[in-house]
């Protein structure tokens, strides 16, 4: 064989083994998006804990520094923490401001959710109800109300119902009933026929199961609020369901409003080679049979575009802010009623935690703006919340 044709031979082969290479890098990051099984992770360490002042001491980290009320779960329990108090010498101490005793040399998280395990635990009445969603019955947290105004709560992927724990007495000081619902995949919820999550795309159909349970019980006006995925998936709702036209208001944290923009950010955040991206989506795609562009909700608004209130973190690391700056931006052009307010400073949904009166101010003047005349005239200028 001549020496130009071994080298032919040689370059074909090794093309042929970096493209199987990237392929499977691609199927592999694609199965993890797709993945349904939940592991929680417990990056922070308990140093000590001060009964003389009721503290708790932390490794110093990224997330140990977050301003603001957070929870601290461990293994065996969670905490509510305060904003920090001191930090030097790699140590960072806070103060324990209910729930549970964190165990000195204990593995933790801190979590953005301060509250454990239902409304009770924030004082509220509540029932246990299930949604007949395609799938089966889903369990639901329905937080009565003196009003025929219904807030269906949707948490994101990864998430649980107890996300929507932190902002549920705001809602009910309105007099709003809330039903604060499980998806397919969520540990609560059924699971997909085919084990794969959905990514909003077949999610959306139980948001309609749950505001056709509301209409079924009385509910003439209805309010979506999702968290992170929960955007994605609401939005799906405000395209596809003929019971779009019933949401008379839009709460959304942290909201996934174009998919492709995410994946990028987690990619780079599992330090993924830039271009294993769009092979990753591609893949996707065709294994659950998405049409990502209908998650690109700036190219792609939904349908029906009740008032929104779009608030998100300067900080996001899983759901990049880029993206609901550029669908504020956008929102007049697409007749879409929008207030945007971002939170400097801080991680993914954790809007709440940097200031929580300022952040339910937020969301009880926007309700009470919205629910009080059919629609806003403009999309309002952006706000901002100190941490």
């Amino acid at each position: 064989m001549a020496i130009g044709a071994r080298l032919a031979v040689g370059a074909g082969v090794g093309i042929g083994a970096g493209l199987g290479i990237s392929s499977g890098l691609g199927w592999f990051y694609s199965g993890l998006l797709l993945d349904t099984r939940r592991q929680t992770v417990f990056p922070e360490r308990v140093l000590a804990v001060r009964d003389s002042d009721s503290t708790v001491t932390l490794a110093a980290s990224r997330l140990a520094l977050q301003p603001g009320t957070w929870g601290l779960r461990w293994a065996e329990g969670l905490a509510r923490i305060g904003p920090v108090v001191d930090a030097r010498d790699g140590h960072v101490r806070r103060p324990l401001l209910g729930g549970d005793r964190p165990v000195p040399g204990s593995a933790a998280v801190l979590d953005a959710g301060p509250y454990d395990p239902d409304p009770a635990a924030r004082g509220l009445h509540f029932v246990d109800v299930d949604v007949a969603t395609p799938l089966g019955p889903a369990p639901a947290w329905l937080v009565p109300g003196e009003s025929d105004t219904w807030v269906i709560a949707v948490h994101g992927r990864g998430g649980a119902r107890r996300e929507a724990l932190r902002v549920l007495p705001a809602l009910h000081g309105l007099g709003l009933t809330t039903l604060v619902i499980s998806f397919r995949n969520d540990g609560d919820a059924p699971a997909s026929p085919d084990g794969y999550d959905h990514l909003g795309d077949a999610e959306w159909e139980d948001v309609e199961a749950a505001v056709r349970y509301a209409r079924a019980a009385g509910a003439r006006r209805i309010v979506l609020y999702g968290w992170s995925m929960g955007g994605a998936i609401t939005g799906a709702f405000l395209d596809r369901s003929p019971d779009a036209p019933s949401v008379a208001a839009v709460v959304w944290d942290a909201p996934l409003v174009d998919w492709r923009a995410t994946l990028r950010q987690q990619a780079r955040n599992r330090r993924l080679p830039p271009g294993l991206t769009p092979l990753a989506t591609a893949i996707t795609s065709r294994r659950i049979r998405i049409d990502f562009d209908r998650f690109d909700l700036r190219i792609r608004p939904p349908a029906v575009r009740p008032a929104t209130l779009l608030v998100h973190s300067s900080e996001d690391t899983a759901v990049p802010v880029s993206a609901s700056r550029a669908l504020a931006a956008a929102a007049p052009e697409l007749d879409w009623p929008m207030r945007y307010v971002e939170v400097p400073g801080m991680e993914h949904t954790a809007a709440w935690n940097a200031d929580p009166q300022a952040y339910e101010r937020h969301v009880t003047t926007f309700l009470q703006d919205v629910l009080g005349r059919a629609r806003l005239r403009t999309s309002d200028a952006a706000g901002t919340m100190e941490p």
